[in-house]
């Protein structure tokens, strides 16, 4: 059984959620061939301030993106 797992930035609504999973869904299921109720899929929403990119923080991104503004 495939097991997916999403790690995303919070701030997703629920059916941002089950449409991401829809398709990641049928996507597994026709390409490796293998029943969607095979395939499992976990979302796991990051704090801004715990996702870093290049040594900086989301939420240090967002303020500074903010500020420029």
């Amino acid at each position: 059984m495939p097991i997916v797992n999403v790690r995303m930035l919070k701030g997703r609504s629920k059916a941002q959620k089950d449409e991401m999973s829809r398709r990641i869904t049928d996507a597994i299921s026709e390409v490796g061939q293998v029943p969607k109720d095979a395939v499992w899929l976990v979302f796991e929403d990051v704090e801004a301030e715990d996702w870093y990119t290049a040594g900086v923080s989301a939420s240090d991104k967002r303020a500074a993106q903010a500020k420029a503004k």
